[in-house]
């Protein structure tokens, strides 16, 4: 318990920290694009919400979108729009669970946006403060410290599963949800299925087993998981410097520094 107490005093000194880490991971201010934030939230509604570091909106509007994307069948309206075969569109689509959709993906981008301009506000205040962090935190569940990781290394383990790059930069909980999430997907669509009748030439049995509404997540998921590891690998090799460079700073005099004799 004393232990937890100092703990929280050396990460809460900071007026405005930078990051906090916690044995589940690291959530760290740093600079980012609205814009770039606002697409993935078109993308996908949640996943810009997750890129701000907050985790349980992200998951919740991710989990809802989820829900009524299935119930009014978006994907399969828009694989048959992009098809041409607006018939179809009209019979697969459910009008009464896709208003609910429009309202989602309104606040999804709107929340993105606005919250990413005021963290970058943020982040400039915590940055100019340099406040001080605790670079390890040991607890019975996990142990989580600063380090440089290899950005490419994230996304080619994202790349591989989607959320073991997560795990790699030590986002535990948004890495757990995402190969939990890419398990389903996959198994829903009958993805793998479809991917043994094509290896043997069976692309009739292939087309016949797959499922679209699901399939059609896959790629908004690759895409998300590669560009938010590869920042995180990015963001907390920054993080890590600039709480060396102020260690270095504290603990060791300048170098023109005359020795009295």
């Amino acid at each position: 318990m004393a232990y937890e107490v100092n703990n929280c005093s050396e990460q809460c000194r900071a007026r405005r920290p930078r990051a906090y880490m916690s044995e589940f991971g690291t959530t760290t201010l740093h600079l980012k694009n609205p814009w770039v934030v606002t697409f993935w939230s078109f993308a996908f509604p949640g996943c810009g919400n997750l890129m701000q570091g907050r985790l349980v909106k992200g998951l919740v509007l991710i989990c809802w979108e989820l829900l009524v994307n299935n119930q009014s069948n978006v994907n399969l309206a828009i694989m048959y729009s992009l098809l041409g075969r607006f018939d179809m569109t009209k019979q697969v689509v459910n009008t009464r669970w896709l208003l609910l959709y429009v309202s989602l993906y309104v606040y999804a981008m709107w929340d993105s946006f606005r919250g990413t301009v005021d963290l970058n506000k943020q982040y400039l205040l915590a940055d100019r403060e340099d406040g001080p962090m605790r670079p390890v935190v040991i607890k019975t569940l996990d142990t989580n410290f600063l380090d440089k990781q290899m950005p490419a290394l994230a996304a080619c383990l994202s790349l591989l599963m989607p959320g073991l790059g997560h795990l790699y930069v030590h986002k535990v909980m948004t890495g757990l949800f995402f190969i939990s999430w890419t398990i389903l997907v996959i198994y829903l669509s009958h993805a793998l299925q479809a991917v043994q009748y094509t290896m043997i030439g069976a692309f009739d049995m292939a087309r016949s087993v797959v499922d679209m509404q699901w399939l059609m997540f896959l790629p908004s998921i690759y895409g998300f998981v590669l560009h938010d590891a590869y920042v995180s690998a990015v963001e907390q090799g920054k993080l890590f410097q600039k709480v060396q460079s102020r260690l270095l700073r504290e603990w060791y005099q300048h170098r023109r520094f005359k020795m009295p004799m």
